[in-house]
Parts: structure tokens; C-alpha cells; sequence
């Protein structure tokens, strides 16, 4: 049986100064993954060993001390040359993220117009002639996940792509349209059942 890589092996998703949000979602999961999140999230004080300490509190100060270097280096390693310039002096992985989130996140009234813009473009969205039904769907997709990451207090559920679907495809579809009417109620009908279907016909 092979041996599986660990993850660790795994190199962090590199941040170059764009899609801090998507970014940002990669680089907590990885760092969950690899048992660091705790030292980014909040900078916990390493305690002072006492005289004689046991086995248990030295591998336990060891694991907590290594665990905030490894967490710092991974973000060091997370970053392009030009953003790792402006944070090489951060002496803690939790110092690194906060810039990181106040220089890029931007404050509300940006993340406001970008939520306003990326509405915008979902609305303009209509399918191409040319176009597949999957990569129209991983298109609206994408651009609700990206409104969602913005704003949590947006609501757009799955139910406004599948409209935005069944408004904007092209003639070529209106049988198997017609047909989803006449077996499911459309209002209720998932997204992944609707574009399956639609595939289907592809």
C-alpha cells in the first residue's frame, strides 16, 4: 500500500495581493488542517516552564512554542514576495493575519460595492449559444459564493440561480423545460437536479 503524503507537504495556497476573501477561506481550512489555526486566531501566551518541570509541561510548552513559529512560517510561505516584504517583521502569525485582513479585506463600504457589482453581473448573466449548461452554472456559481464570502447578511440562495437558469436559457432548452414543469414543482427543484437534467440533454 502506498504511503499517503502528509499534508503538510501540501504547499499553502499563495496570497499575491488579489482575492483576499477566497484566499483567506483556503488558507484557514489548510491551516486547520495542519493543527495551527489556534496560533493564528489568538496569540496565546506560551507559560514560563517552572523548576523541574515534568515530562507532560515541557512537551506540552515545546508543542505550543513550535506551533506558533510553524504558524508564522507557513504564512510567510503563503504570500508573494512583495506581500512578505511588508510583513517579515511580524513577530506572530496572528499579527501577520490581522494586517493581512486590514489591508486587503477592505473596510464595509468597499465590501458593500463589490457585493453591489457582483449583483450586478449575476443579473447581466445570460447563457451563450455557444456555452455548456455546466459551465454557465459554475459561472453563476461562482459569483454567488464570491457575494456570500462578502456578505454575510445578503441573502442569495440557491433557489435565485436556479431562476436566474430557467430565465436565461437559450430556445434549445424549452422542451426539457417544459417537461421539469410537468414532473416537479420548478420552485422547489434543487440545483444540482436542475442542471443535471439540463446536461442531460447536452
Amino acid at each position: 500500500m502506498e504511503s499517503e503524503t502528509p499534508f503538510t507537504a501540501i504547499a499553502p495556497p499563495v496570497f499575491d495581493g488579489t482575492n483576499y476573501q477566497m484566499w483567506a477561506v483556503k488558507m484557514e481550512a489548510y491551516l486547520e488542517a495542519n493543527d495551527l489555526w489556534e496560533a493564528v486566531e489568538v496569540d496565546y501566551a506560551i507559560p514560563t516552564l517552572l523548576e523541574n518541570p515534568t515530562l507532560a509541561q515541557l512537551k506540552n510548552h515545546k508543542e505550543k512554542k513550535l506551533r506558533k513559529s510553524k504558524a508564522r512560517s507557513v504564512l510567510f510561505k503563503a504570500v508573494s514576495t512583495v506581500i512578505f516584504n511588508r510583513i517579515m517583521t511580524s513577530k506572530t502569525a496572528k499579527a501577520i493575519w490581522d494586517f493581512l485582513k486590514e489591508e486587503y479585506e477592505g473596510s464595509e463600504k468597499i465590501k458593500g460595492m463589490q457585493v453591489l457589482n457582483l449583483v450586478r453581473e449575476f443579473e447581466m448573466q445570460r447563457m451563450k449559444e455557444t456555452e455548456t449548461i455546466k459551465d454557465y452554472g459554475d459561472k453563476l456559481v461562482g459569483i454567488t459564493n464570491k457575494v456570500r464570502l462578502l456578505s454575510t447578511d445578503t441573502d442569495f440562495p440557491d433557489s435565485r440561480i436556479v431562476q436566474k437558469i430557467l430565465v436565461t436559457l437559450p430556445k434549445k432548452f424549452e422542451a426539457t423545460v417544459t417537461s421539469l414543469e410537468n414532473s416537479k414543482d420548478l420552485s422547489s427543484i434543487k440545483l444540482a437536479k436542475l442542471l443535471s437534467a439540463l446536461q442531460a440533454q447536452e
